[in-house]
């Protein structure tokens, strides 16, 4: 199960695929993954970062959807000033 996590003032949006059966061709888990990496382009095209995080490995920031990942976590432009 892999999970796209998106952090925000209102909370954490969270989208979650079986990497298995979209490899497989299910139909629900196929379009979860379009879900997943469409809200990760929306939150990308604002701004936010992405990490691929897993368990025993040191978070990697990514600039494309990978929809083999454990889990992707989003985090919003910080603004300073």
């Amino acid at each position: 199960m892999s999970v796209l996590r998106v952090l925000s003032r209102a909370g954490d949006t969270k989208l979650e695929w079986d990497t298995l059966k979209a490899r497989s061709g299910d139909p629900e888990a196929e379009e979860a993954v379009r879900q997943a990496e469409e809200l990760f382009r929306q939150e990308q095209a604002k701004g936010a970062t992405a990490f691929k995080v897993g368990r025993g490995v040191p978070a990697t920031r990514i600039d494309e959807f990978d929809p083999e990942a454990e889990q992707i976590v989003m985090v919003p432009r910080v603004a300073g000033g």
